[in-house]
């Protein structure tokens, strides 16, 4: 398997290409196109479990992270669960006030903070889109990095998926691919 990076899509283009010559450069974010938009957290796949709900689903993966988030001046917002378009998911602390964390499911009282957030909502959650909804996509990948390294083009590109940065998704792309999934 050949090496798979993570650069940043604020990046001229160019930049990238002459920085790695003989890579594939796919953008994995909602900007890019079909069907590499699909790995977006934003991108509605529909019928996604939400972590420790049962039998309740998500039309995205951002939708249950934006929408189990609690701040000190709102609760969770249960509607960013069926946002389609890709737009108004996210939540600010402009708005609503400082994070207190994300509810441990819609009916529960109990919110846990960021870094158990990522642990037990975030990754479990896109792990889930990468075994269900993308397995296509997954192989396509598979078979471009057999051939040449892969770049991988994210707004965040923090490869710390556990520091108070927001996760790269395409950094768990790379990890799922390299079958080191953090779990």
């Amino acid at each position: 398997m050949n090496e798979i990076i993570i650069e940043s899509r604020r990046k001229k283009i160019e930049t990238i290409k002459s920085l790695f010559p003989d890579s594939y450069i796919i953008d994995v974010t909602s900007k890019s196109e079909y069907p590499w938009i699909k790995f977006s957290p934003f991108y509605p796949h529909k019928d996604i479990p939400i972590p420790f709900s049962d039998n309740l689903f998500s039309k995205s993966v951002e939708g249950i992270w934006q929408g189990l988030k609690v701040f000190e001046n709102n609760d969770i917002d249960i509607s960013k669960f069926e946002i389609e378009n890709m737009r108004n998911i996210k939540r600010t602390i402009r708005k609503y006030g400082k994070i207190k964390g994300h509810r441990k499911g819609i009916y529960s009282l109990e919110i846990i903070d960021y870094f158990q957030s990522k642990k037990k909502i975030y990754l479990p959650t896109y792990k889930w889109i990468l075994e269900n909804k993308l397995k296509v996509e997954i192989e396509e990948l598979r078979k471009i990095v057999k051939l040449k390294p892969l770049v991988l083009l994210d707004y965040e590109i923090s490869e710390d998926v556990f520091s108070s940065k927001p996760i790269s998704h395409a950094y768990l792309i790379k990890l799922f691919l390299e079958n080191n999934y953090p779990e």
